[in-house]
């Protein structure tokens, strides 16, 4: 059985982060995500997980200005040091809050930066990573973003990925993979998937090209989840999408692909 998330950071924005909680448990969810959940302490977020019953499976590294159109930090030289102190908030946060797995946004090359320097940096700090999160049994993961929404971001598809795997050498670190990145980029989402999912380690999903709820756009779900089921795939698939119009009625999709496939 698919383990179903609910990204808090692009869904229930209608109200503040601390009331989203509520509402996901409202529509069913018993799991949720949280892109950076920095802005609520440690034990607001403890209370709502308690208050509604639910865990909290994803995070993201503090990524500097990354989301404000900067470069970000982790593939950034001279960011080093940012950079660790952005893993250390973030695997105080996840050790505390019993969050599996946290991911490490690459950022952008600079524009007066080479981009091999940038491949170096961002290769040493995911094994820095790996190194500090797995000694807290937590799950280092990478993303892949789409260089349309991101341009120059230094993980733009599955080759530059498993060419990344393939420099840091450590067998704990897995891909985060959005289909609706993925979708952007040209790529057969099911087709990568089939091929890639041994080092996949979260996935989350929105349709393309406006990152809306699922069949909205182009990307056909029914067979990429029906795949995911019969996989040996055993993460979470969150949804991290923009409501079309609203959060309340963008779930149509929840029970067409999930409620009516439990296991009786």
């Amino acid at each position: 059985m698919l383990k179903l998330a609910v990204n808090l950071s692009m869904i229930f924005t209608e109200v503040p982060l601390i009331e989203r909680f509520a509402l996901a448990r409202a529509h069913g969810f018993d799991c949720v995500e949280i892109q950076f959940p920095y802005e609520l302490s440690i034990a607001q977020i403890q209370s709502q997980l308690s208050l509604h019953d639910l865990s909290l499976c994803l995070i993201n590294v503090p990524a500097g200005d990354l989301m404000q159109g900067g470069n970000g930090l982790a593939g950034i030289p001279g960011m080093e040091h940012a950079f660790y102190q952005g893993l250390e908030q973030a695997i105080d946060y996840a050790t505390a809050l019993n969050v599996p797995s946290v991911n490490i946004l690459a950022g952008k090359q600079p524009l007066d930066c080479d981009l091999l320097p940038c491949l170096k940096t961002l290769s040493s700090n995911l094994k820095l990573a790996c190194a500090l999160l797995t000694q807290q049994q937590i799950q280092p993961l990478f993303e892949i973003v789409n260089g349309t929404d991101m341009p120059r971001f230094l993980v733009q598809n599955i080759a530059q990925a498993q060419e990344m795997l393939e420099a840091v050498q450590h067998p704990a670190l897995k891909i985060q993979y959005d289909c609706y990145h993925m979708a952007m980029m040209g790529e057969d989402v099911l087709y990568s998937l089939q091929e890639n999912i041994q080092d996949i380690g979260h996935i989350q999903f929105a349709d393309c090209p406006a990152r809306h709820e699922p069949d909205t756009g182009e990307i056909a779900f029914g067979p990429i989840f029906n795949w995911l089921r019969q996989s040996t795939y055993s993460g979470y698939i969150a949804a991290e999408y923009k409501p079309k119009t609203d959060s309340d009625h963008s779930f149509d999709w929840k029970d067409k692909y999930f409620v009516k496939h439990r296991p009786s």
